[in-house]
């Protein structure tokens, strides 16, 4: 079998992305997706992303971790996948979408992608971390010396460790530069390693810094080791509305390869 694949990348998070409108991608070949998605076998990326078609929006994102496995939102993967739709002529500078967590709505405006995230209204705060659900979950730590921070040996303990376990989280370490802006390094699973961004990861990091009173401002920029990303959102009582996760979309390349 020959694919037909697209590569995209935002803030250096990299996805293989398919047009599945067809259905025809084999969605339960989990070995497939990891082929693809792996480094040096296949074409390699962070996830594999299709694009199909919903009755009620105007596309659905299905989403893979790197390991092959269907997985939870990732919202730079949300954002390339609204590039994608554009690339398709499937929208012009706005649309809605359909994703894991429900819908999406999102618009293109000089060149950055503005992709509006799941409402927060829970928030749990511990002695060295906050933990939320951003459309994936999330464990947000303040560390210092974050340059040096070993981001996988360390994420990888919290990502197994209690009271995760199996199921698992992402792991963002978080380093203050100033009110409205943070320094943020992710270890995701799925990945189990520490990736260029994570979209929800700096969604997390923006709202609980808000949360905690660490900022006072409702856009908040978030430093990664890909570039940079702005979080915007609105707080209504104890819950984080409107909110958005915005930055770049790029188209790297178009491929074959055959399976």
């Amino acid at each position: 079998m020959t694919l037909t694949f697209y590569k995209y990348q935002g803030t250096g998070n990299d996805f293989v992305m398919i047009d599945n409108r067809q259905n025809e991608f084999d969605k339960n070949n989990t070995k497939l997706v990891a082929f693809l998605c792996d480094r040096k076998f296949g074409v390699g990326a962070d996830g594999l992303i299709l694009l199909e078609n919903h009755p009620k929006a105007d596309f659905k994102m299905v989403y893979y971790n790197a390991d092959g496995n269907e997985s939870t939102m990732c919202g730079n993967g949300g954002r390339c996948i609204v590039a994608f739709a554009e690339f398709l002529q499937l929208m012009t500078n706005q649309t809605t979408f359909a994703a894991i967590d429900g819908m999406h709505f999102a618009k293109i405006e000089d060149n950055l992608v503005h992709l509006q995230m799941k409402d927060v209204d829970t928030i749990t705060t511990f002695d060295t971390h906050q933990f939320l659900d951003t459309g994936s979950p999330h464990h947000v730590q303040f560390v210092k010396d974050l340059a040096t921070f070993d981001v996988k040996a360390e994420g990888e303990k919290i990502r197994y460790g209690q009271p995760y376990n199996a199921e698992g989280t992402n792991v963002n370490f978080v380093e203050k530069n100033n009110e409205d802006s943070y320094t943020v390094r992710t270890y995701e699973r799925g990945v189990e390693d520490e990736t260029l961004s994570c979209g929800t990861g700096v969604t997390a990091v923006a709202i609980a810094m808000h949360k905690i009173g660490e900022s006072t401002t409702s856009k908040i920029n978030l430093n990664v080791q890909g570039g940079q990303l702005k979080v915007s959102f609105e707080k209504v009582g104890d819950t984080y509305k409107k909110v958005m996760l915005i930055g770049p979309a790029t188209y790297v390349f178009k491929g074959e390869i055959t399976c």
